[in-house]
C-alpha cells in the first residue's frame, strides 16, 4: 500500500494507492479544507480544484467510482455541491460536519482500467472482467416516518438488483443508512430493515449485510434516512465471507438489529475487506468505557483489528477510515490518536451521532489486501 499527501493553497488531500502490477489500481482519497475562514462557495471550489489535480496529475486515467460529500449545513449547502459536481458517478451528499471547523470535505474512491456508466436500473455500474460493480447515493423519499421510508428505500432497491439480474441475499455487499435524528427514528430503520432483510432470505440462520447506520441528514428535514449502497454482479458465494471477530463481538442480532460486523470478498489477484461501523462493545453487546472516548477509541480500533485478522489483513491495508464522533468536543483529542497512530491514511472525522447514546465514537473503513487465487477471476 502507498500513501501520499497533497497540499494544495487550501486543502489537504491523503491517497492511499493499491497497485498489484494489473490494470486495474484502486485509489482513496480524502480531500479536507485547511482554512476555516473561507465561505462554503470557496471552500467548495478549493475541494474541487484539489480533486481536479488529483484527476489530472497523480490519479490520471483513474475513474470516480463513488464520492462522499460531508457537509456541515446541507440545507444551505447540498444545491451547491449538486449543481458544482455535475460527474456521472455515484454521489453521496450528507449532513455530518466536518470537525476540524470546516464547511465540507469529500472521500473519493476511484479506479483505472475500468468501464464505468449510468446502469439500467440508475446504479452507476462499474466493470471489469466478469464483474460489474453497483454503487448508488443519496436514495431516499418523503415516506410518513423513518421505518416507512426504510422500508420503501430497501424494496426500491430490491427491485433495482433484480431489474440487474441480482438479489439483495446473494449481492449486495455494503450498505449505509443515514438517519436524521438517529436517537428518534433509528428504531424505525431497525424495523424496516430487518422486516424487509426477512423477507430476502437475509436472517441470522443464513447471512445479513456490512452496513453503517448513523447519524446525518440531508437538506429536506422530512427525509428521515438515507441510504448509500454497493453490490457486484458476478461474485460467487465461495467468494463472500462473513466476519464475527467472536473474541470482542457479539451478532448484532443480539440486540435486535440485522448487520455484520465485517465482510471480505475475495477475488482471483486481490481481497477487498468491508468493515462496518465498529464502536467500543465487547462480546455481550456492552458498552465499553462509558464517558471516556479516549478508551473508546482504543477499545473500537482494537475490534477493528481484530476484524481485519480474521480477514487475513491489517490496518497496514487499509485504504480510507471514516471516524463518527457524537460530541464535538471530543474531536481533538480523538484527531491527537488518530494522527499518531495513523498520520499517513486517509481519514476524516465528522459529527455524526452514533446509534446507541453510550457510544462516543465509532469508525468504517475498506482494506485491500494483494492475494494470488486461480480459484476466483481477477478483479
Amino acid at each position: 500500500m502507498e500513501y501520499n499527501k497533497y497540499r494544495f493553497e487550501h486543502t489537504t488531500a491523503k491517497v492511499a494507492l493499491f497497485d498489484n502490477g494489473t490494470e486495474v489500481k484502486e485509489f482513496h482519497a480524502v480531500i479536507t479544507v485547511n482554512d476555516a475562514h473561507l465561505t462554503f462557495h470557496e471552500q467548495l471550489v478549493a475541494v474541487l480544484e484539489a480533486y481536479t489535480f488529483l484527476r489530472e496529475g497523480a490519479l490520471k486515467g483513474a475513474e470516480a467510482v463513488f464520492k462522499r460529500y460531508f457537509l456541515s449545513d446541507a440545507a444551505n449547502q447540498q444545491d451547491a455541491v449538486i449543481v458544482a459536481d455535475a460527474s456521472e458517478c455515484a454521489k453521496s451528499v450528507i449532513q455530518q460536519a466536518p470537525l476540524n471547523g470546516t464547511k465540507i470535505a469529500l472521500w473519493v474512491y476511484m479506479m483505472t482500467g475500468v468501464h464505468t456508466r449510468i446502469s439500467r436500473s440508475g446504479l452507476y455500474e462499474t466493470a471489469h472482467g466478469q464483474y460489474r460493480h453497483l454503487w448508488n447515493g443519496s436514495a431516499h423519499n418523503l415516506a410518513a416516518n423513518s421505518e416507512y421510508q426504510t422500508r420503501l428505500l430497501l424494496n426500491e432497491y430490491v427491485m433495482q438488483l433484480l431489474e440487474e439480474g441480482c438479489k439483495l441475499s446473494e449481492n449486495c455487499i455494503r450498505t449505509w443508512f443515514f438517519v436524521n435524528d438517529v436517537d428518534l427514528n433509528y428504531g424505525g430503520v431497525v424495523r424496516a430493515r430487518n422486516n424487509v432483510f426477512f423477507t430476502q432470505d437475509l436472517t441470522v440462520h443464513t447471512h445479513f449485510i456490512a452496513s453503517t447506520g448513523i447519524g446525518g441528514r440531508q437538506a429536506d428535514i422530512n427525509v428521515l434516512a438515507q441510504m448509500d449502497n454497493y453490490a457486484i454482479d458476478g461474485i460467487q458465494k465461495e467468494q463472500i465471507h462473513f466476519l464475527y471477530a467472536q473474541t470482542h463481538l457479539n451478532r448484532t442480532s443480539d440486540y435486535g438489529v440485522s448487520f455484520e460486523r465485517g465482510t471480505r470478498i475475495d477475488y482471483g489477484d486481490r481481497r477487498h475487506v468491508f468493515i462496518s461501523g465498529t464502536a467500543s462493545i465487547n462480546n455481550k453487546g456492552e458498552v465499553m468505557y462509558a464517558g471516556d472516548v479516549r478508551r473508546q477509541t482504543h477499545r473500537m480500533w482494537e475490534n477493528v483489528e481484530t476484524l481485519l485478522k480474521e480477514a487475513g489483513s491489517s490496518y497496514d491495508e487499509v485504504m480510507e477510515m471514516v471516524v463518527y464522533l457524537r460530541d464535538t468536543a471530543d474531536y481533538q483529542v480523538v484527531r491527537e490518536l488518530y494522527e499518531e497512530r495513523f498520520p499517513n491514511k486517509p481519514y476524516v472525522i465528522v459529527h455524526a451521532p452514533v446509534c446507541r447514546t453510550g457510544w462516543l465514537v465509532e469508525m468504517e473503513c475498506m482494506a485491500v489486501k494483494n492475494i494470488g487465487n486461480p480459484e476466483f477471476a481477477p478483479f
